[in-house]
């Protein structure tokens, strides 16, 4: 098997159905497989999945265990050579599959790369970051990140004196979409299911890092990206009573605990 496409639904039937449209659209040309886990959603993606996408395989969770527990169940059940990670809010472009592969194969010590992820009209989304510092949620979520340093400094995080017109190593790829070898998962382990939602990708690619293995970025596989930053919706004293704004805090607080005084591997 070459590649284990790895999908996990919480209550998002709908965006899983069209999802998996655009994956049978590519009719790729080599052996692969479909996993659909459900995070204890209970919105009836499972009849959905038998009814319209019987080569899917579908794994049902009890218990809704956040993003990295629902990947991590897909990870287990896959057989394939390369693993696919890919959020149900995506459609994957024509090539960009192959092209992820084929970066993988051709390059030994890369164990993780990420698409170019595009908005629905065709521009750029930034998808690729350096590995955050303790003070970046301070300059990203409040008005610090309006003065001088902290526009330099979130500047810096989302690389955005770069074009995104070339391959490169990364810190970390957003988890919306990233392809890795499953003998570099091996080595590394799985997502780390202490972070219910935000930061497991971060974390992840750190530990690829941290391991030896490199995270790339790939321009030319595109994967439109129906992204909807549900923390950073309105002003920061607002999202602060915002449950997902708390979600995204304990994860900063989980992940800058877990690294506390450790060096950065890149």
């Amino acid at each position: 098997m070459t590649l284990s496409i790895i999908i996990v639904n919480y209550k998002t039937k709908g965006l899983v159905k069209q999802c998996l449209k655009s994956i049978r659209l590519l009719k790729l040309n080599f052996s692969y497989e479909i996993i659909v886990v459900d995070n204890a959603s209970g919105d009836g993606c499972d009849e959905m999945i038998e009814n319209n996408f019987p080569e899917a395989r579908f794994i049902q969770s009890s218990v809704n265990g956040g993003m990295g527990a629902g990947n991590n169940l897909g990870i287990k059940a896959a057989q394939g050579k390369y693993i696919l990670v890919l959020n149900p809010d995506t459609t994957v472009l024509e090539g960009a599959i192959e092209k992820m592969l084929q970066f993988l194969a051709e390059n030994e010590k890369v164990g993780l790369v990420g698409p170019r992820l595009i908005n629905p009209d065709g521009t750029t989304q930034m998808s690729a970051y350096q590995l955050p510092k303790f003070f970046t949620p301070l300059f990203r979520r409040t008005f610090f990140g309006r003065t001088g340093w902290g526009k330099k400094i979130i500047r810096e995080y989302l690389m955005e004196d770069w074009d995104h017109e070339t391959n490169r190593p990364v810190g970390w790829v957003m988890g919306s979409a990233m392809m890795l070898k499953k003998e570099a998962i091996e080595k590394v382990g799985i997502f780390d299911e202490r972070f219910f939602m935000y930061l497991e990708d971060t974390d992840w690619c750190r530990r690829f890092w941290e391991k030896g293995w490199a995270v790339y970025y790939i321009h030319d596989a595109e994967v439109v990206h129906y992204h909807e930053r549900l923390t950073a919706q309105s002003g920061w004293i607002r999202a602060l009573f915002k449950g997902m704004t708390w979600i995204h805090i304990a994860s900063w607080l989980k992940y800058f605990a877990k690294y506390w005084g450790a060096r950065s591997p890149r």
